[in-house]
């Protein structure tokens, strides 16, 4: 089967085909298309190699809607990418985007003196009228010493703030963090809307988001074979909270791992966790969607392009 964009299920999509990682190793061949198109919570198109123009995007999400996956979330992760997430939003009408300062730059920031400002910026940006969530932020105690703990929290803090005052999504990265995530979003009151990007708990940190309402989106680290405690977790979750994503060009899920992701591989999480939860492929694709437009609302563009 092939469409208008190229794509063939079994080969490399063409926007892909010149792009490497930077191990050297190519993207994977494409899933067969979802009979349900769904949508990528959380992608970083600025760091694929070739895709930060507006005709790499536009190749990246035709490649993406040919497997069926219909949009995504692009998010940013500091200034400059926060800056090209808005720039691309006004040129390609199946994004929507997330604007922050990662919780490892924010000490680095505020060593600088420039944390406050970037925040400013953020909230700047972050009203543009598609932009959808502040994220990703939240604490990341693998990569930042306890040195930085603080200051993570600080930004951590400060991006709730601008999340609830704006009325945007909470996208949150939690790494070896669980509990001080949790404590933060507890006492500072949480937004509406908080999504755990590439949800990394176990059953219990399951439980509590089931308890809180907030939504849990599993990537493709749930089909790693170590990943028995994100299965775990998948099983006892609410299934009105769940969310799929890549977090490309990382995490690429089993067979794959090691190679560059991309949106397109989207099918391959979907149909694991269909198989997980015994659920039917198209039921399971309809209620990703629901709950992703529930998150951040519509796709729809004021002249009628819809994702």
């Amino acid at each position: 089967m092939c469409n208008d964009s190229g794509y063939v299920p079994g080969q490399i999509p063409a926007a892909y085909l010149d792009f490497e990682s930077a191990s050297g190793k190519p993207y994977p061949p494409g899933p067969e298309p979802l009979p349900v198109p769904v949508i990528d919570n959380h992608t970083h198109l600025d760091f694929a190699p070739g895709k930060a123009g507006t005709a790499g995007v536009r190749a990246a999400m035709d490649a993406a809607g040919a497997a069926g996956v219909r949009g995504a979330v692009q998010v940013g992760t500091d200034l400059a990418s926060s800056r090209l997430t808005v720039q691309v939003l006004d040129e390609e009408p199946r994004l929507l985007g997330a604007v922050a300062i990662h919780p490892n730059d924010a000490p680095v920031l505020a060593a600088e003196d420039a944390l406050d400002a970037a925040l400013e910026e953020i909230e700047a940006l972050a009203r543009h009228p598609r932009v959808r969530g502040i994220g990703e932020t939240g604490l990341d105690y693998f990569r930042t010493g306890p040195d930085g703990v603080e200051r993570q929290q600080y930004s951590f803090r400060r991006h709730i703030d601008i999340a609830k005052r704006l009325g945007l999504a909470l996208q949150i990265h939690d790494r070896e963090a669980h509990d001080d995530v949790v404590r933060v979003l507890l006492e500072e009151g949480a937004p509406e809307n908080v999504v755990f990007h590439c949800f990394s708990g176990d059953a219990g940190l399951a439980r509590i988001c089931n308890t809180n309402g907030w939504r849990m989106s599993f990537a493709g680290t749930l089909t790693f074979k170590n990943a028995g405690n994100l299965r775990e977790a998948l099983a006892v979750a609410d299934p009105r909270l769940l969310l799929v994503e890549t977090d490309s060009p990382f995490l690429t899920p089993h067979p794959f791992r090691g190679r560059p992701n991309a949106s397109y591989m989207v099918p391959h999480t979907v149909r694991f966790m269909a198989s997980e939860l015994g659920a039917d492929l198209a039921e399971l694709g309809q209620l990703l969607v629901d709950n992703t437009v529930d998150v951040y609302g519509s796709w729809s563009t004021d002249d009628g392009a819809s994702a």
